[in-house]
Parts: structure tokens; C-alpha cells; sequence
């Protein structure tokens, strides 16, 4: 095991061991304390010895129920798993339906996590969803807890994308103040010989909108009826999860013996582990050959090689790892396993304290796409084999009406409408949009301008799409693949602003798909009027008929140097006005503290997206103060402005073209 395996989980662990959601039907009164809602964590059942640390809580999962938890209107996920499909790949390289994508991620501390984003832009705000099909939202700590349940915004960002995410179980290490009774918590039977911990781990999954579990029993010091525990724990595990649409996927660390000794195989100390899962994530001992082997004992137990996670550690290195790509990834022969990242969110760590979410990006992209930071034309002399070169990317864009503004789910400011309406930075997952899959495919005959998403201006939300470059001949930016129908009525709207330069754009729409992987889809291009500042064009696809398996845009410029943005892009069948949702109900503060509320309320009917909090100053302007997909919101740091007596918020829901319903208003007395 390699000691970096542990940063996160031991300084949380020495910190410490030093001396579906409730609906508002009656929003009560602010009497309670408006304490600040954190993601979820637990132990299975008993506490360390001792007391907690600061900003600690110890809860038992056993004791856990739905009504007892005072945030879960915080941390229920809202967005339903979005179903996939696979376009034309971006490359010849790129292999569908072979080897798959799990990362663990580190998203925060296991304490002190926040439920709902933050007032800093500074966060793994992980937008390469497409190559991905495994989430899991790693943590945990022997002094803080031990089962960790995802947040609702990365949840919601997920499922957006198709992401199914899965809690964390950790069962320490010793060396990590692992304890051997937090083992046989967890295994415990009933008198009827069930599994209590089992059925409440379903239950919070539950709750809580995620997808399943993630099961790692690293305390040594079993034996074979520990470990045949253990086996019946997950046997149920998995039949109560297979019942609520749940998954279960096993760490190669204990064996079927109850000892701790990691394989880096799928072999008979674990087989039966990985039989009663969904599939294994194999510890990083593998080799060529144990890799071979394994994928081949997966098939000869009628199961796919492809449930095989072969663990890649880029925790300490990220894009500059080396790794045995040919043993997991070939390029020459069928994929033999799949990928297992173990702790990605490198790509923002390993960068200095005064990183910018550009610089972030930057990084991301790297990692996920490769070098050359084009996936229709990766470089194959690239020692770092970017998911993108091997894996097919996937989309959920495929019914109407579909909208997005570029927003991902971090900022320095707020924008709505091109205007700058908060100037505090903030990240919130949840509100992040459905994002190009492929970034960025560009095609030209000239000089290959860099596309980016960027943070210095935007039309709505925190980010825009950045094309920058000389434009010395005709430009394909591919955003979108697709599959939307066509209709007689159906327009696309397309927001752009030019920062410099003398750019004609075009929209492209192919209504069929690439005729092969790497090649250009065959767009019929359509001129978009241009002219100042921000502007949203309507285009028609008068002429076009049945499918729309991609979107872009063609860009032709004078030769010299130009900045275009691309803010905003929508695709519906156009009526007179786009449907607004319903105004939300219910609309109160919950719980105050001096500035610091919890804000409550019903769902609105009907399709909405998220809703945004507003507070409207003294003279009416509105000043931005969060988005979310939950029924609940907590605001800090609140103070009076000059005279005033109560402050004034304001809720509205936003539908899948972001148009806002009416506002509900309450007040605060200061």
C-alpha cells in the first residue's frame, strides 16, 4: 500500500484523535439555531474511545432514520440518473463497450464538508463526466467517521451527465487507527440472522438519491468467520440494493479468509467477494500478467472483464504517472480490464495555493484528454494515456427541450443575462450544466485555435466557452453530440459574444454521424446574424428533418488574432413564449442565526431545473445568492444594509431553458 494512498484520511484521523428529500409542507417558524449543513458520515455503530474533535460529530449509522436527520432537505439529491448513448468515437483509438472509468475522488475533508457548495471558486470542479462510469466520493477517517454518503451536488452533477456515484465504506487500517470492532459493527446479524447495517446502508442511498456503496475493509486482524461475515454483509448488501436500483462494488483488500492482504488479482482469496458485488476494484499490486489472469477468471466466472477496476494511482503525480497502459488499455488488442483512478482530483491539488479555476481547467484537460487537448487527434507519442485516447466518450443530450449555458458549477462572480449580479466567487456542483462531452474537437486547415472554458465573462451562471486564436481559415468547434428530433418547429438559440476580431459564425448541425471515428460530422452550416455585445440568435432548422447527432459552430475570421465566446446554447420546439415553471410555495427561513439562515420550501410542479435565491437590496436591485436543485438553502454572513430594517429575499424556479417563474418573497427582521 503507498503511504500518499492516505494523506487526506490520516490528517483527518490525527485532527481527530487528538485530547428522497422531506418536502415543506408547513415551513416552521425561525426558532432554531441556523447551523451550517454538512455532508453526511458515519460509523457503523460504536465511537472511538475519547471525544471528538472540533468540528467532529460521532453518529451512529445504526441509529440513523430519514426523520431524524436534520439536513437531508440539504443533501437529497435531486437530478435522476440520465440514461447514455455512444456517439461515432472522437478517435480511432477510443474502443466502446470495452474498458470503463472509476475515480475515486477526495472532494473535501470527511468533517466539515458542506452540503451545498461554498464561497470559494477553488474546488474539483470535475466536468470530464463523458469518459466516466463510476463515481465514488472517497473519504473517511478513524477519528471523524468511517461511512461517507455524497453531497447532493455532485450527485446532481453526475446523474446530469449519467454518472451513477457511490457512497464510501472505509474500514481503517491499524496503522490508521483502524478498529477491528468497527468490522463485526458493520457484519452484525439479528436475531432472524439479517444484516441491520445492510438495510440502513440501502436506506441512505436511498434517501439520499446516490447509486450504491463502495466496500473497503482494510483492518487486519480477522479470521475465516469475520470473513465469512462479511460475505453474507455483502451477499445482502447487494440483493436489498439490486431491489432499489443500488450497486455495490468490492475493494480487493480482505479475503475470504478474514485476513487483509491485498491481491492486485481477481483470484480465489477474493472470487467470492467479487461474485456477490457488482464488480472489484483491484488494489494497485497488479501486474501484466495478474491483470491477464484476472480478466480471463472474470470470464471463465461468466462475468465481464470489464467489472474489473485496475487501480491507477495518480494521486501523488497525476497526467505525469507511470503507468502499464498496454496491460490495461492495448492499442493494439481488446482492452484487458477497466481503469481504476484512484484520487484524480490531482489535476487541482498539485497546483500552487494561488491557482485560478483557469488553471484548474488547464490541468483537467490534460489529464482526461491528453496532450494535444483534442481527443479527434490525440498524440500518440503522449506517455500519459488519457482516458480520452482509449475510452469512447458518451452524452445525455437526447430529448427537448435541452439548454445549456456553459456554467461549470464554480465562478468568481454570477452572471445572469451578461451582467455581473454577485461578485463573490462560490462553487456549487449542483447547478453545473450538461457539458460538451468531447473538449474540445476543433477542425480546420489552418491554425487551431485554443478553446477553453473560461471565467472572465460569461452570460449566465460563472464560465463561457473561450475560442482564442488566429483564425486563418474556416473553424469547426464541435459542442454537442446529440440526439435530438427534428420537427418542423424546432430552433436552436445560440448566445456569443466577440471579444475581438472579425469572426462570421455559423451554426452546424449534422443530422447524421460521423462516417467515421475521428472524422468530421457532416454539418449543414447556417448563418447566424452577428453584431455587439452579447446577443442570442434564433436559428430555425428549416430544411433539415429527423435527427440532430451533433452540434457546432463554424468560425471564419479576416486572418489576425480573435476572441469569441460562446454563452449560451438552446434546442426546443419553438412556440410563442418557452413554458415557465410554476412559482415554488412555502417559501420560509427555517432556522436563524444573526446572518446566518436556512431556507426552506416546496417543490414547484412541473419540470424545474434549480432554483436561485436572491436578496433585493434596499433600492430593489436583486444581488445573487445561490442556486441549488434541493428544497433548502443555508446562507451565511448576512448583515443590514444602512437603514435597513428587514432584509427582503427572494425564490424562483428555473426551468430547462432557464426561463424563471414568478418570485415568492420573505423577510427577515433584523
Amino acid at each position: 500500500m503507498n503511504p500518499t494512498r492516505r494523506t487526506v484520511l490520516m490528517a483527518g484521523a490525527a485532527a481527530a484523535l487528538l485530547p428522497s428529500a422531506p418536502a415543506f409542507a408547513a415551513i416552521p417558524k425561525a426558532d432554531a439555531a441556523a447551523t451550517p449543513p454538512y455532508a453526511s458520515y458515519w460509523y457503523p455503530d460504536s465511537f472511538p474511545s475519547g471525544t471528538p474533535g472540533s468540528g467532529i460529530t460521532w453518529r451512529s449509522l445504526k441509529s440513523w432514520t430519514a426523520a431524524g436527520d436534520a439536513d437531508l432537505a440539504f443533501n437529497a439529491a435531486s437530478v435522476p440518473l440520465a440514461t447514455r448513448f455512444t456517439p461515432t468515437q472522437a478517435n480511432a483509438t477510443a474502443r466502446s463497450g470495452q474498458a470503463r472509468v472509476q475515480s475515486l475522488v477526495s472532494f473535501g475533508p470527511t468533517a466539515s464538508n458542506p452540503s451545498q457548495g461554498a464561497a470559494t471558486a477553488d474546488y474539483y470542479a470535475l466536468t470530464h463526466w463523458a469518459y466516466m462510469d463510476e463515481l465514488v466520493f472517497w473519504g473517511g477517517s478513524s477519528g471523524e467517521g468511517l461511512i461517507l454518503a455524497p453531497n447532493a451536488p455532485i450527485v446532481d452533477a453526475a446523474h446530469r451527465h449519467g454518472v451513477p456515484v457511490l457512497g464510501n465504506i472505509f474500514l481503517p487500517p491499524t496503522a490508521y487507527g483502524g478498529q477491528l470492532q468497527w468490522t463485526r459493527d458493520l457484519v452484525q446479524k439479528d436475531s432472524a440472522g439479517h444484516y441491520p447495517l445492510a438495510a440502513q446502508l440501502v436506506a441512505v442511498a436511498a434517501a439520499y438519491g446516490f447509486d450504491g456503496w463502495f466496500v473497503n475493509a482494510e483492518t487486519s486482524g480477522g479470521n475465516t468467520a469475520l470473513g465469512a461475515d462479511m460475505l453474507g454483509f455483502v451477499k445482502e448488501l447487494k440483493a436489498l440494493a439490486v431491489a432499489r436500483g443500488q450497486r455495490v462494488t468490492w475493494y480487493d483488500s480482505m479475503t475470504v479468509n478474514g485476513t487483509v492482504s491485498w491481491q492486485g488479482a481477481l483470484n480465489t482469496q477474493n472470487q467470492a467477494f467479487f461474485q456477490a458485488a457488482d464488480d472489484m476494484f483491484v488494489d494497485f499490486r497488479w501486474s501484466t500478467s495478474t491483470l491477464a489472469s484476472s480478466g480471463q477468471k472474470a470470464v471463465d466466472l461468466g462475468r465481464s472483464r470489464y467489472e474489473l477496476w485496475a487501480g491507477v494511482d495518480v494521486e501523488s503525480n497525476g497526467s505525469n504517472s507511470s503507468v502499464s497502459w498496454d496491460a490495461i488499455v492495448p492499442s493494439t488488442k481488446a482492452h484487458v480490464t477497466s481503469i481504476g483512478l484512484y484520487r484524480p482530483e490531482w489535476t487541482r491539488n498539485h497546483l500552487p495555493a494561488s491557482r485560478t479555476p483557469g488553471d484548474f481547467h488547464a490541468a483537467d484537460d490534460r489529464f482526461w484528454t491528453g496532450r494535444s487537448l483534442d481527443p479527434s487527434r490525440p498524440d500518440t507519442t503522449d506517455p500519459w494515456r488519457a482516458p480520452a485516447v482509449s475510452v469512447a466518450d458518451r452524452s445525455t443530450v437526447g430529448s427537448l427541450p435541452f439548454a445549456s449555458v456553459f456554467n461549470t458549477g464554480h465562478g468568481l462572480r454570477w452572471y445572469d443575462g451578461g451582467a455581473v449580479t454577485s461578485d463573490a466567487a462560490w462553487n456549487h456542483l449542483g447547478v453545473q450544466d450538461l457539458l460538451p462531452s468531447r473538449r474540445w474537437a476543433v477542425h480546420t486547415s489552418g491554425q487551431r485555435p485554443a478553446a477553453t472554458f473560461d471565467f472572465a465573462d460569461a452570460w449566465r451562471g460563472g464560465s463561457s466557452v473561450l475560442v482564442a486564436g488566429v483564425l486563418d481559415a474556416p473553424t469547426v468547434l464541435e459542442v454537442y453530440a446529440t440526439q435530438l428530433p427534428i420537427s418542423v418547429n424546432t430552433v436552436v438559440e445560440l448566445t456569443y459574444k466577440v471579444d475581438a476580431g472579425d469572426v462570421n459564425v455559423e451554426l452546424a448541425v449534422a443530422t447524421e454521424e460521423a462516417s467515421s471515428p475521428g472524422a468530421t460530422p457532416p454539418y449543414t452550416y447556417l448563418p447566424v446574424n452577428s453584431g455587439n455585445g452579447w446577443q442570442t440568435v434564433t436559428v430555425p432548422l428549416t430544411g433539415l428533418s429527423g435527427t440532430v447527432h451533433a452540434i457546432g459552430v463554424r468560425l471564419t475570421g479576416s486572418g489576425e488574432t480573435a476572441r469569441w465566446r460562446l454563452g449560451g446554447l438552446a434546442v426546443h420546439d419553438a412556440p410563442d413564449t418557452p413554458d415557465t415553471p410554476a412559482t415554488p410555495s412555502d417559501f420560509g427561513i427555517t432556522a436563524a442565526t444573526g446572518g446566518d439562515l436556512r431556507f426552506g420550501w416546496s417543490a414547484a410542479p412541473g419540470a424545474v431545473r434549480h432554483y436561485e435565491l436572491h436578496r433585493l437590496l434596499p433600492d430593489g436591485t436583486p444581488r445573487f445568492l445561490g442556486g441549488t436543485g434541493q428544497r433548502a438553502y443555508f446562507v451565511t454572513g448576512l448583515k443590514a444594509e444602512q437603514g435597513e430594517q428587514a432584509a427582503r429575499f427572494e425564490l424562483r424556479a428555473v426551468g430547462e431553458l432557464y426561463t424563471s417563474s414568478a418570485p415568492v418573497t420573505v423577510t427577515h427582521t433584523w
